[in-house]
Order: structure tokens, then sequence, then C-alpha cells
């Protein structure tokens, strides 16, 4: 099911906005849906830049941007061309869309969204505000797709009327899989450094690697303002360990086709692009078994967190000793990765919800 050649549709990204500098995962996964609504044969506009995002729940700022909101509203209203639909990525507490909403009511357009969080212990508190109108706005939407099993429950706890939610599943902009890996050189680690998760994702490989029997070594994509702390993590393995720096699209294909497998725990990861790009290119993954995480992996006995690093070492080094064992798990993550998360299969899933909806309003 495909909508008709040159359907307009308007998106926005209000916390990130897809061609901000900055690398991201909210960033990759905003051109990722761009591009797939482009390939559907619909022509797509980004409809605003507007940031909206309060890291810190700061009232001030929450005011300004609900101003500057205020005036690009005003301004789409009026000049935004002709269209069909409205999309809108990741709407949460911290990064309410404050401009959808209005723009397609005034329009008469459907208003649809790409994971959006309901966050009620949020409803009270710094970003209390921000979070009553995220709420809002997801209240408005026609339909939501959600990412993970995680989000689901609270969107179909919260589901406003005839709202559909529906299950979109993460996906790479693609519509075939890459050259699969050799399987013969070190293991990848790919995670931006900074402080927080990331970083107690790459404590986790520290600790993890020191358990670690055998001659490995390790490759680590990615760059940060924690490098500094992520390398003082890495110091005890000398040059068992090396650091790649930001690659670009081209080097990180490069890297996971030349990995033995692909490793990192997914601290309280929303799902984890990198984990679908190492599968698609055949590597077995080490990571835990975390909420998010095990919806985009093939099931494969991921050791649960609790049990610690010793076990993620145990699951690491039984895949690194052996090479069948590795080259049957890359094979069925590749199959996993075609059937499920390529674009064709999102496409299909987004516009069987979406059209519906285009066509009551027609």
């Amino acid at each position: 099911m495909q909508p008709g050649a040159g359907t307009r549709v308007a998106f926005y990204a209000p916390m990130k906005p897809p061609h901000h500098p900055v690398p991201s995962g909210d960033r990759e996964i905003a051109r990722n849906l761009m591009d797939l609504l482009s390939g559907s044969s619909a022509d797509v506009q980004l409809a605003s830049d507007l940031r909206i995002y309060d890291k810190h729940g700061d009232a001030a700022l929450q005011a300004s941007l609900r101003n500057q909101a205020d005036a690009e509203v005003k301004r789409l209203i009026r000049g935004l061309p002709e269209t069909d639909l409205w999309v809108s990525y990741h709407n949460y507490y911290k990064a309410p869309d404050l401009i959808g909403p209005a723009v397609a009511r005034a329009r008469g357009i459907p208003y649809v969204q790409i994971e959006s969080t309901r966050a009620k212990k949020r409803l009270t508190g710094p970003w209390g505000g921000f979070a009553e109108t995220a709420h809002a706005a997801a209240d408005a939407a026609a339909a939501i797709f959600y990412f993970t099993e995680q989000d689901h429950f609270a969107l179909e706890r919260d589901r406003c009327g005839t709202q559909a939610v529906a299950h979109l599943r993460p996906f790479l902009p693609r519509d075939q899989l890459p050259e699969a890996s050799s399987l013969d050189g070190p293991m990848l680690t790919a995670g931006m450094m900074r402080k927080g998760d990331k970083l107690a994702s790459y404590q986790i490989i520290s600790e993890t690697l020191s358990h670690l029997p055998g001659d490995w070594q390790l490759d680590i994509a990615g760059d940060g303002p924690a490098r500094g702390g992520v390398e003082a993590l890495m110091a005890p393995y000398g040059g068992k360990v090396r650091f790649l720096g930001q690659l670009s699209r081209m080097e990180l294909a490069a890297a996971y086709a030349n990995a033995s497998l692909f490793l990192w725990p997914g601290v309280n990861e929303a799902f984890g692009m990198v984990y679908l790009e190492a599968q698609a290119h055949g590597l077995p993954i080490a990571a835990q078994d975390r909420p998010g995480v095990r919806d985009v992996l093939l099931p494969a006995g991921c050791p649960a967190p609790e049990n610690g690093p010793e076990a993620l070492a145990a699951f690491t080094g039984h895949l690194l000793a052996n090479r069948a064992l590795r080259t049957e798990a890359g094979q069925d993550a590749r199959d996993f990765i075609s059937s499920r998360h390529l674009a064709p299969a999102a496409a299909r899933q987004f516009w069987a919800t979406v059209l519906p909806l285009m066509e009551t309003r027609a």
C-alpha cells in the first residue's frame, strides 16, 4: 500500500532537526524517516527547523520556546504550501510538539506522530507544563507509531478516542542488505562518547574486557565530550583497544564489514540503530537483554544486566572462540533484518495505517 504520486507531507522533529550538526540517533532516525516517506513517492518537506528542547527544566527557556513556537505556528498557517499530511517525530516532555497540532488543525489535515512518550510522572515538577503539552499533542494525533514494546504500553493506556496506535519497526534506510562481514577482524563497538548512559555502556565494556580470555582485539568507533573518560576506562588494555574516532557512513560500513562481532551493552537505549546496522552486515551481537534493545535483536540468549559483566564476557568469549557459531548467528541476523527491518517493510507498515486517515479526510 503506497500513497499516490505527489502526496505532500510536512515533517517536523521538535527535539533535533534532521540537519542538526551534532550526530545522534535522533538525527539519524529523523533523516531516515524523511527518506522513507520520500521513497514512497511522497513529496516531503521539512516544515520547521525550530528546536524545542529543554534539557534541564528551565521555566524561562520553556516560555521563550513557546513564544517562538507561537510565531512559527502563525507563519506556517499562513505560508505552508498545500499539504496532505503532517508527521512529527519524537514528542516527549523535554521536547513537546508545540507546532504540529495547531497547524494541522488549522489546515484540516491528518496529524500523525512517530515515537511519542506518555510520561505521567513528569506532569508535576520543572517540566510539568511541557509534559502537559506533550500529552495534549499526543491526544491530537490521529495515529501514533511506536518503535518498541516499552513505549507501546503507555500509548495504549492513554489512547485518545479512536486514535490508532500502530507498530513501526525500527528500520534501515535501504532496500537491500550490505555485503556480509568477513567475521575475521577485531570486535567492534560504536557509540557516542558522552556522560550518562553512553558512558555507562563503556564502563560495562571495560569491565567485560577484564574477564574476557584469549587474544582479543577491540575497535571503538565514536567520539564526543567524554572521550577522555572512555580512554581512561580502556587504558588498562593498551594496544588491544584501538580508537577509530568519529567515522563517516562509508567508513563505519567498512568497520562492520571487517569485524568479528559487535559489542555494546545498550544501557537505556531506546533501541539503537547500530544494532540494526551490525546485524545487516551479519555480525553476531554481544549485548545485554534490555528493554528496547531486545526489540531489534534476533533472540540469541544475550545475558541479563543483573548477571553483570562476567556473563557478558562469557557470552562474548563463546562467540569469539567459535567461528562456525559466529557464521550461523550472522546469517540468521541478516535474514532477520532483511525480513523485518528494511525500508520497504517499514513503508508498508506506515502507509497501511495512514492512508485510511487521508482517505477519510478526502
